[in-house]
């Protein structure tokens, strides 16, 4: 039956074209939402360490984040949160990629709840004594955390930062549901096109197989550099 098959049909113009922008799309998302995790995460981690009050707060968006599915987030922030803005943001948001937008922003805050933990495990892992140590020599609790606990933090918690990052880059296919045209939109877009079910969905399988794996070897790489770094 392979014989059948007819992948040409799928790079044919004008699809290769649509499938490089699924492509970058898928990108793009991947990158907007990743600096809104980890830098929102970072913040997050800190705030939980610095006080009883802060911990609760914190450990209540980590909650909601972590238990409600990604898919019901990024339809709440593309149907519902958008009816609570003034129009002339909704109409901004709209004219420039809102799909886009709003999904980067649900996966981002989604995500940042599980880079949180992973800082937050990484803090822990690092022995009391430094802190105290870098206290006893005038550092302040936040001086503290930028020089000394969370550069080793970050370093013990990139296993976990590179497990999540290829977990959200699988998770902006998700984005398809609310019209983002990245690459598994535009390949569903292909296969009613050319009627190349198989051929389009392998299409799709073999990128996202591709990037996750070319993610977990990079990260791999960035390990082994930094623990060469740190002996």
């Amino acid at each position: 039956m392979l014989d059948h098959l007819e992948f040409g049909a799928v790079f044919a113009e004008p699809f290769a074209h649509l499938l490089l922008s699924g492509a970058i799309t898928a990108f793009e998302l991947t990158a907007a939402s990743w600096l809104l995790a980890i830098g929102l995460g970072t913040v997050l981690a800190i705030l939980r360490a610095s006080g009883a009050v802060a911990a609760k707060v914190v450990a209540a968006f980590v909650s909601y984040h972590q238990n409600v599915p990604m898919l019901v987030q990024i339809l709440l922030w593309y149907f519902g949160v958008p009816t609570l803005l003034p129009y002339a943001v909704q109409s901004w948001a709209n004219a420039h990629n809102g799909e886009l937008i709003y999904a980067s922003i649900a996966i981002g805050l989604c995500m940042s709840a599980f880079f949180s933990e992973d800082i937050r495990s990484g803090l822990r892992s690092v022995h009391y004594g430094q802190q105290e140590a870098s206290r006893s020599l005038g550092l302040s609790f936040f001086a503290t955390l930028r020089f000394v606990t969370l550069p080793q933090a970050i370093r013990n918690a990139l296993p976990s930062f590179v497990n999540h990052t290829v977990m959200m880059f699988k998770d902006t296919s998700l984005a398809m549901t609310i019209g983002a045209a990245e690459m598994t939109y535009v390949v569903r877009e292909i296969e009613n096109e050319t009627f190349r079910t198989f051929e389009s969905y392998a299409v799709a399988t073999a990128f996202y197989l591709a990037v996750s794996l070319s993610l977990m070897g990079l990260g791999s790489l960035v390990g082994k550099r930094i623990q060469n770094q740190a002996r």
